[in-house]
């Protein structure tokens, strides 16, 4: 089973512009995913995609092999697509380009999850213990054989009864990771489906998936991620590099 995995890395991020090239210790934000990537020994191969030159050329620098892709894909998974068109791949494992401590653990998982026939589509999960009304973290909750739901930027599911009697079953929050793992017909089917309502309210583009009856995989992990989306979360990044460093 050949197994790729592409990295998306955009350089006009609203809420940080440049992530990508910011410095996370000695390496910029965009080689730390790539070495971490690289360093799991899983894939047959590796590529950032990217619409800006600045990117490009900080890849090449540091020997990572990208490709440019157009300015405006519709979704990180578009832009994931236009690159595979001329790959050859059984599984296409979309990294984003903020997840710079991503292992070989959770990965191996998520791509285990297709020795079942019948799945398409699989992503990462951790249990979530604090900052459940947070919108910025995503939730997601499945059915009995671990198949989303739904995702959403509310606390799911909603507790009806804070105290709930002790026979009842106690919540369990879930946090999505997104690192997506598709398989290739999968991918290409998904860039043909017009934008949902539910992906349009939720600015969540999974939910294309589930509002057309395509079923998502959750595996879970230890692997708690951590996106960049922001200047402080870089700086919450640096602490977990020292601290791993000082070991």
């Amino acid at each position: 089973m050949k197994v790729v995995a592409i990295i998306p890395a955009r350089f006009a991020s609203t809420r940080f512009p440049g992530k990508p090239l910011a410095m996370l210790g000695n390496k910029s934000l965009i080689q730390r995913v790539y070495d971490s990537a690289t360093q799991t020994d899983l894939f047959d191969k590796i590529i950032v995609a990217t619409d800006d030159k600045r990117i490009f050329d900080k890849v090449e620098q540091f020997g990572g092999e990208v490709v440019f892709t157009s300015k405006h894909p519709k979704s990180g998974t578009d832009r994931i697509a236009e690159v595979c068109k001329n790959l050859e791949a059984e599984i296409i494992i979309n990294i984003q380009g903020d997840e710079p401590f991503i292992s070989k653990k959770p990965l191996q998982k998520l791509i285990s999850a297709f020795d079942e026939p019948i799945v398409q589509v699989a992503s990462l999960m951790h249990k979530l213990m604090e900052e459940i009304e947070n919108p910025n973290i995503v939730k997601v909750v499945c059915d009995n054989n671990n198949f989303a739901l739904y995702f959403s930027r509310s606390p799911i599911p909603f507790i009806r009864t804070p105290h709930p009697a002790p026979r009842n079953p106690q919540p369990e929050f879930f946090k999505h990771i997104g690192v997506y793992a598709f398989r290739r017909e999968a991918l290409f089917k998904f860039i043909q489906l017009p934008i949902g309502k539910l992906e349009q309210i939720e600015k969540l583009e999974q939910l294309r998936l589930l509002e057309n009856g395509i079923k998502i995989k959750m595996v879970e992990t230890s692997y708690q991620g951590i996106g960049i989306d922001t200047p402080e979360d870089l700086k919450k990044a640096e602490l977990i590099l020292q601290k791993a460093n000082s070991k």
